[in-house]
C-alpha cells in the first residue's frame, strides 16, 4: 500500500508563519492541472507495484481548485494507477472557500474526507497570522461541512503571542461543539524566511513563549482525550476508526508519491523533491521531465528517521525491530541513549516498546534527536 501526495501551489494571500511553497498569483492554474496530471502519468511506473491507499491534496490551499478540477485528478490518479475499494481522498481547505455550494459539491465528488485550516476561533488571532477567513467564517462553514462530511479534520495553532490559555481553552471547547472526529494541534514555530522571522527581528512582533507553548500542548492533550480521543501522534488526536491513513503511513514508514512543485517522495530507499518553482515546474513536465533531486538514504539516515517519526506515535520505537533492520549496534546504543530519559521520566520502555511519557510527550523531537546515532 501507498500513498499519493498532491501539491496545489496556489494560496490567497501569505500567512505570515508559512513557509510552504505556492504562489498567490492564479494565472498559470489551468496549465498547472495539466503539468499534475501529465507528472502523475509520467510516474505511474514507480508505483506499478503499490496500491493507492490514500490521495491528499495539500499546499498552497487546494480548496482554490474546483470540484471538477479536483475530480480531474482523481480520475488521473484511478486511470493510471491501482487504488484502493476504499480510498481516503482528502482536501486541504480554508474556510473562506468553503461556500454552501462548494461544499455540497465536495461531497459529490470522490473526495471523503476535509482537513480545514481554522487555527483560531478568535478573529484577534486570525489577524495576527494574516488568514485570509474571519472567526464567522470558521463557524459557518463548520455548520455546513459537517452536515455532509463525517470524516473530518481541523487545524489548531497554540502558542500564538497574546493567546493566553483561557483563550486557548475557550478555542478547544468551541471546537469540540462540532463534534470533529479529528484535531491537528500545532505549536507556532518561527521559521526562516516567513514574514513573522522578519517582524520578530525587526521587533514588530513578538516571538512565541516556549513556556507558555507547553502549557497549552498539556491543556490540549488533557482536554481532548477526556473528551475520547486518542492522542496518537504529537500533533494528532482522532477519535476511534478515525485516524488519519495519509499521515499514519507516513510515520510508519510506507511509500508515498509527491506530485507537484516542492512535492516529496519516498520509496523505501531514498527520497525525491521537485523544484519549488511554479513555472520551471511546468516547463520540465511539459518537455515530459521530472524536476527533481534525489538522494538515497543510507542505513543510519533511515534508522534516525524511524526514530524521530516513531518516537513521536503511539506505536514507539521497536528496539527488537531496530535491531533486525539495522543490527545490534544500534539497537544496544538507541538503548544506552534511552536510558537517561526513562530514569528522568521522560520515557518508557513497555512491553518492549519506548514510547514517550505524557512528561515528555511536548519534548519528543528533542529527545529524538539525542537518540540519533551519528557516526
Amino acid at each position: 500500500m501507498g500513498g499519493i501526495y498532491i501539491h496545489i501551489p496556489f494560496c490567497k494571500q501569505a500567512c505570515y508563519y508559512c513557509d510552504f511553497h505556492f504562489s498567490t498569483s492564479t494565472g498559470k492554474k489551468e496549465e498547472m492541472i495539466r503539468a499534475l496530471q501529465k507528472e502523475l502519468q509520467l510516474r505511474k511506473e514507480e508505483f506499478r507495484d503499490e496500491k493507492v491507499e490514500t490521495i491528499y491534496f495539500g499546499g498552497g490551499t487546494p480548496s482554490l481548485l474546483s470540484a471538477g478540477e479536483l475530480s480531474q485528478l482523481i480520475n488521473t490518479v484511478y486511470t493510471h494507477y491501482r487504488v484502493d475499494e476504499n480510498p481516503e481522498i482528502t482536501v486541504e481547505a480554508n474556510p473562506d472557500d468553503l461556500s454552501a455550494k462548494k461544499i455540497e459539491e465536495l461531497a459529490a465528488s470522490p473526495v471523503n474526507r476535509l482537513s480545514i485550516g481554522i487555527q483560531s476561533f478568535f478573529d484577534t488571532d486570525l489577524k495576527w497570522m494574516n488568514r485570509a477567513h474571519n472567526a464567522n467564517e470558521a463557524r459557518k462553514c463548520l455548520s455546513g461541512a459537517t452536515r455532509y462530511f463525517d470524516n473530518m479534520t481541523i487545524d489548531l495553532i497554540y502558542g500564538i503571542p497574546g493567546m493566553d490559555n483561557s483563550r486557548w481553552m475557550e478555542n478547544l471547547a468551541r471546537a469540540l461543539e462540532y463534534q470533529i472526529p479529528h484535531i491537528s494541534a500545532y505549536a507556532l514555530t518561527v521559521e526562516p524566511k516567513t514574514a513573522l522571522e522578519k517582524f520578530i527581528r525587526v521587533g514588530k512582533a513578538d516571538a512565541p513563549n516556549e513556556a507558555q507553548a507547553g502549557e497549552q500542548f498539556a491543556i490540549l492533550a488533557e482536554t481532548l482525550q477526556s473528551d475520547g480521543f486518542v492522542h496518537y501522534e504529537l500533533s494528532n488526536f482522532g477519535k476511534e476508526g478515525y485516524f488519519s491513513r495519509n499521515n499514519t503511513a507516513y510515520w510508519l514508514g510506507k511509500k508515498y508519491l509527491g506530485i507537484g512543485p516542492s512535492a516529496h517522495s519516498y520509496d523505501g530507499r531514498g527520497r525525491s523533491w521537485n523544484i519549488a518553482n511554479n513555472a520551471r515546474y511546468i516547463k520540465a513536465i511539459n518537455r515530459e521531465e521530472l524536476p527533481r533531486e534525489t538522494e538515497i538514504l543510507t542505513e543510519t539516515d533511515r534508522y534516525n528517521e524511524y526514530v524521530m517519526t516513531g518516537l513521536r506515535t503511539i506505536w514507539g520505537i521497536s528496539p527488537a525491530r531496530v535491531e533486525k533492520d539495522f543490527g545490534p549496534e544500534y539497537s544496544r546504543y538507541l538503548l544506552k541513549q534511552a536510558g537517561k530519559h526513562i530514569e528522568n521520566g521522560m520515557l518508557s520502555l513497555d512491553e518492549h516498546v519506548l514510547l514517550t511519557t505524557s512528561k515528555g510527550k511536548f519534548l519528543a523531537d528533542g529527545i529524538a534527536a539525542d537518540l540519533f546515532f551519528v557516526k
